[in-house]
């Protein structure tokens, strides 16, 4: 097998692990999902730089739920020059609080939290801030890094401390999955691929849930099929009161 044949290979496998060590996670996020958009409470989801992409797949997206509100941040994406920033201030104490103080999220809300490390300031400082305000967290990471790291927080606490329902990616240590032989690097970073399927998991799971509940799901419908407009504008009029990102 050439590299292609070995990542689709090992992306396969490491969803299969999550599939079988983390259905019980999964099941009760998407629980918390459904509760939440049942009960007329708030959806959101952070990330950092890279992490940053599962909330950019989760939130105005065909298919989506429309409840799924993203918070960004300036220097927390990946659209700022020079990008070394990010990495400078996801380590900043006291931002992923003041980040979170611009917010409308408070008692009973749910606060999807995506970071690899689990170990920057600016996840464990929005954490502690939520489960102060009465926030319901579910924290994705990978475990095999988060417990092989030191923490970068003055409290020496990481992201998976403050899970009320933790998930693991099952990823290698430090992402990246495959040994090129020559390359003394690894390559190959699978949070991605297997984070947005993760979480678009939860995401349908809840959808199914609800409808077993008789209640409507809100679920984009593509905007350049007939319709999906209206169908939009529909939903998004509904849940106004639960969507900050318009």
């Amino acid at each position: 097998m050439n590299a292609i044949d070995r990542y689709f290979a090992v992306c396969h496998e490491t969803a299969e692990k999550v599939l079988t060590s983390q259905r019980d996670a999964l099941e009760k996020a998407a629980e918390a999902v459904a509760d939440a958009t049942q009960n007329k409470k708030s959806v959101f989801a952070f990330g950092a730089s890279h992490a940053g992409l599962i909330t950019q797949e989760l939130f105005y997206r065909t298919g989506g739920l429309v409840t799924i509100n993203p918070i960004r941040a300036p220097g927390m994406m990946l659209d700022m020059t020079p990008i070394t920033g990010t990495s400078k201030l996801e380590r900043l104490e006291g931002y992923g609080k003041l980040i979170l103080e611009g917010e409308k999220i408070g008692e009973g809300d749910l606060l999807i939290l995506h970071s690899v490390s689990g170990r920057n300031a600016v996840a464990i400082d929005m954490a502690a801030e939520a489960k102060r305000r009465g926030v319901k967290i579910v924290a994705l990471t990978n475990m095999n890094t988060s417990s092989a790291v030191a923490s970068r927080h003055s409290s020496g606490k990481k992201l998976y401390d403050f899970a009320d329902i933790l998930i693991d990616n099952c990823g290698e240590k430090g992402d990246a999955s495959l040994t090129l032989p020559g390359l003394p690097e690894k390559a190959g970073p699978t949070s991605t691929v297997v984070g947005a399927l993760i979480l678009n998991a939860v995401a349908v799971r809840a959808m199914e849930l609800l409808l077993e509940r008789g209640i409507e799901p809100p679920v984009f419908v593509s905007a350049n099929l007939d319709g999906g407009d209206e169908h939009n504008a529909r939903i998004l009029e509904e849940y106004r009161d639960h969507i900050f990102y318009m």
